[in-house]
């Protein structure tokens, strides 16, 4: 199936010739469009970009997938008004292919109807059978 397959009815199109939301400079399928669809994250920071991008296409089965159980939220509710504009990674703390636990930390541009804004969190994330998860994070 592709990506547009596996869509609800309420979530974003998705392109995967378009740039990916996640600011790489790549196209959505050679970037976070694969995660997207199931394929495991090699860094944590990849794992926060998938998510930034899920955000930005409305994709709550990925977000959902990629939640850590012991902190994962019974619904996720996303707001179709909120369009998600930029990503900017501004720390790392481990979170490589070979770590147990990683630190991203982020800044997220948004907009929303006439109110424009930012979201900036330092996310905690951990790897289980070669798999990363959000954990939580720290908003401020």
């Amino acid at each position: 199936m592709t990506g547009a397959q596996n869509m609800a009815s309420d979530d974003r199109i998705r392109d995967d010739s378009a740039r990916c939301p996640c600011g790489s400079g790549d196209v959505l399928g050679a970037c976070c469009g694969p995660l997207l669809d199931g394929a495991p994250a090699s860094t944590a920071e990849r794992l926060m970009r998938s998510r930034y991008t899920a955000f930005a296409l409305h994709d709550a089965d990925h977000l959902r997938a990629t939640w850590h159980p012991s902190t994962r939220p019974s619904d996720i509710d996303l707001d179709d008004d909120l369009e998600w504009r930029r990503l900017v990674i501004l720390d790392r703390v481990g979170g490589g292919p070979f770590d147990r636990e990683g630190v991203v930390e982020f800044e997220a541009f948004w907009r929303q109807d006439d109110r424009r804004g930012s979201l900036r969190e330092r996310s905690r994330f951990s790897r289980e059978d070669r798999r990363w998860f959000y954990l939580d994070g720290q908003i401020g």
